[in-house]
């Protein structure tokens, strides 16, 4: 890769003078050898100091019957730094926060937990479906 389409300081900042491409996922090595992608960098919501990867709230989210789609982002909070913010889609008209906040509550710890469920008709998505976290904001 020579560089980001006609964005000379995005080049600068993920091209190295070594040749090395950063591209800000935080991404682990399996078992199984496999890499796999948890995040965008820019996209880790800091709680109380740790970290919370949108991708793992997300897909807790979407593991209830009444949720089709979901999406993530962190706001400021006065308490603990940032606040994860849930937005949903429902699948089930009749699911309510109350509900959701509770299946969350078996399936992530304390601090990835949202303080904020917002339940929209739809989520900005890209071209080929994926949501756009950065108009969330």
């Amino acid at each position: 890769m020579k560089g980001c389409w006609n964005t000379p300081d995005e080049t600068a900042n993920v091209v190295r003078a070594d040749g090395w491409l950063f591209t800000c996922d935080v991404r682990y090595m399996r078992e199984d050898g496999f890499v796999k992608c948890v995040d965008h960098k820019k996209d880790v919501i800091v709680v109380s100091g740790f970290k919370v990867y949108p991708n793992q709230v997300e897909e807790a989210a979407v593991t209830h019957p009444g949720v089709l789609e979901a999406g993530v982002k962190g706001v400021a909070d006065a308490r603990s730094d940032e606040a994860v913010n849930l937005f949903v889609v429902k699948r089930d008209p009749h699911l309510t926060e109350q509900e959701l906040m509770a299946h969350l509550r078996l399936r992530l710890t304390t601090h990835k937990v949202p303080k904020i469920i917002e339940f929209r008709d739809q989520l900005p998505k890209n071209a080929i479906g994926k949501v756009l976290k950065y108009e969330l904001r």
